[in-house]
């Protein structure tokens, strides 16, 4: 759902992809071997085209990694999810290998994406595109009617795609009561696993997202938070993600996105936080439970979702082979959890997912994907910090662009997180989060609490942007 937006003039983000020294283009070699990959027909593997899956993503995705059909099954569900087969197409491409391995991940920017793949892959032959047979890994998951996992299959197949979907589309068919059948029962199911999440101590940041969007020749910046089935269909991911895991940690060999778990200290810093915004924390509730049960769009609400993601620090990749991690948990999942459904954009899952497939199957890892193990934490969190980089820094100088001829101007904001005699702040309009500068008098800013700021500085070179406060209580 779209909250706020605001036109923004022509941007030029060149400056910053030279910045983050993005690359250009793929070299000859690695094209020369997408374009053959490409042409591979793959029919050593089992027929599953009859299920009939589809996609749910942005509209104008073309890099579909993911593939879904759901059933009930009995009293219980059976979860189909295709994966893009990227390893199909790349494991004799040592061109591709090697470029891959520099980019990491696919980088996203307002006027185009750095992509992991060569698009004829990435956005052609290993893309899910609906009505195209298409090389896939394909989990099959057994729940039974309390959404605990009772049977998980991972192998290769052959899928077809009914129809690409997007969120915004199926929400307004979940609405009407009309969904597509073949995600009819996300919604019930999509509820259930968020339940047994909450239940076992998963904590969700609901913060709505600010997003640059096109428009004519000029860009939007939109306040975004997610619909409903956007968390639903985020849940089969982590459904698929926490059965990864257990076939690793059982066959002992794999790599887990790990999360220390919150620590009593910081829970008990943010039950004051709550108490200090004036927010319900009920006997005997975990954080993630206060925070599902907020508004995110209430500046109070705000401020407390932002204190909880001071709580998830440190994620990480941990590679094990032979002696299982010590902290196998992703505290924000409560529950051990891999990356595998994102082959298409992130390097990482290629090499975890050939891992289940041989632990299930009963056969040795490649030595190809073993030897990958302990070398992809530094590339991949390399790449995240220049993923994460080029995001703010897209915002960061969309802000700044907007606001610059408003230097001087005063708005009304509200208070997120505060430190020392500086805040982070949300205007109400335009939907922008900035720094702030705090009180003349040396007084705290009050966190959750709405203010009148005014405009100090608005730098597109520097991409900087700076508020200082003129009252309390706006």
């Amino acid at each position: 759902m779209v909250l706020r937006r605001i036109r923004a003039a022509r941007i030029d983000f060149s400056g910053l992809r030279r910045e983050l020294d993005l690359p250009t283009a793929f070299p000859e070699a690695a094209d020369r071997e997408a374009e053959a990959a490409a042409k591979d027909r793959h029919e050593d593997r089992e027929d599953r085209t009859a299920l009939e899956f589809v996609t749910i993503d942005p509209p104008t995705s073309k890099d579909l990694d993911q593939a879904l059909l759901l059933q009930r099954q009995g009293t219980g569900y059976r979860v189909y999810y295709a994966i893009a087969d990227v390893a199909a197409f790349t494991v004799a491409a040592p061109a591709i290998e090697a470029e891959t391995w520099l980019r990491g991940q696919t980088v996203y920017l307002p006027d185009g994406k750095v992509p992991l793949h060569p698009p004829v892959l990435s956005e052609d032959a290993a893309s899910l595109l609906p009505d195209q047979d298409r090389p896939a890994v394909l989990w099959t998951i057994d729940l039974d009617g309390t959404g605990a996992t009772v049977g998980v299959d991972v192998r290769r197949a052959t899928v077809r795609s009914r129809a690409k979907l997007n969120y915004a589309q199926v929400q307004r068919d979940v609405d009407a009561g009309t969904p597509h059948p073949s995600v009819q029962l996300l919604p019930e199911l999509g509820r259930l696993l968020m339940q047994r999440g909450l239940e076992r101590g998963a904590v969700n940041l609901p913060m709505p997202e600010q997003e640059i969007e096109p428009d004519g020749d000029g860009w939007k910046l939109v306040i975004r938070g997610p619909v409903p089935v956007e968390e639903f269909n985020a849940q089969i991911s982590l459904l698929t993600g926490m059965a990864a895991a257990q076939i690793m940690l059982k066959g002992g060999i794999g790599m887990l996105r790990t999360m220390p778990p919150p620590q009593e200290d910081a829970v008990r810093k943010l039950r004051l936080a709550a108490h200090a915004l004036r927010l319900p924390w009920p006997d005997g509730a975990g954080p993630g439970g206060v925070i599902a049960a907020l508004d995110p769009m209430d500046p109070k609400a705000a401020a407390l979702i932002d204190q909880a993601a001071e709580m998830m620090r440190g994620a990480g990749y941990t590679p094990f082979d032979g002696e299982t991690p010590e902290q196998p948990l992703h505290g924000a999942v409560a529950a051990p959890y891999a990356h595998v459904t994102a082959p298409l954009r992130r390097l990482a899952d290629r090499y975890v997912t050939e891992v289940c497939l041989a632990l299930h199957a009963g056969t040795e890892v490649p030595a190809w994907a073993r030897d990958a193990l302990p070398r992809l934490p530094e590339v991949m969190s390399r790449t995240d910090r220049v993923a994460n980089a080029a995001e703010r820094g897209a915002v960061d100088l969309v802000e700044a662009v907007l606001l610059e001829h408003r230097v001087g101007e005063e708005f009304d904001a509200a208070v997120l997180d505060v430190e020392r005699r500086r805040a982070d702040i949300a205007l109400d309009e335009p939907p922008v989060r900035a720094r702030c500068e705090g009180r003349e008098d040396g007084g705290d800013l009050p966190l959750g609490e709405r203010i009148r700021v005014r405009l100090t500085e608005a730098d597109p070179t520097r991409r900087k942007v700076l508020f200082h406060t003129v009252r309390l209580d706006a």
